[in-house]
């Protein structure tokens, strides 16, 4: 498995609108960050530069502009995370997950009906595999 660098939430913000845009320039990023967020214009070009170092960014200068497009894929990071929190907090049990979840009613009736609904389409393809 690939190392990923690590993302502070604030660079995971910046991160969430580089993968959606890219290639996007310093100015587009920043104006979709003030729009969103209480951070300075000098706050995200830090943030940006931060992401550059770690890897998690690179950045091509066309004139004056610099345009970024990302290193690190976003599923490949997100999944990265969502094990590094399972094994963090549950032992890497999901079912210890998902359970503490539903005892602290952290679940909506909606998203448990999601869940059945992706664990019932699941088991379908589970048997298919087996019966081939």
């Amino acid at each position: 498995m690939k190392h990923l660098p690590q993302i502070s939430e604030s660079e995971f913000e910046v991160m969430k609108i580089v993968w959606k845009c890219a290639p996007i320039s310093t100015t587009e990023i920043t104006d979709r960050l003030v729009a969103t967020t209480s951070w300075s214009p000098k706050t995200i070009q830090t943030l940006i530069k931060r992401l550059v170092t770690k890897g998690a960014l690179t950045y091509e200068k066309h004139s004056r502009v610099f345009v970024y497009t990302p290193l690190v894929d976003e599923e490949e990071y997100i999944g990265q995370e969502s094990n590094s929190f399972l094994k963090r907090f549950y032992g890497g049990d999901f079912s210890a997950m998902l359970s503490a979840y539903l005892d602290h009613g952290k679940l909506s009736e909606h998203e448990i009906d999601s869940l059945r609904a992706l664990l019932s389409e699941n088991s379908g393809k589970e048997k298919k595999n087996k019966d081939l």
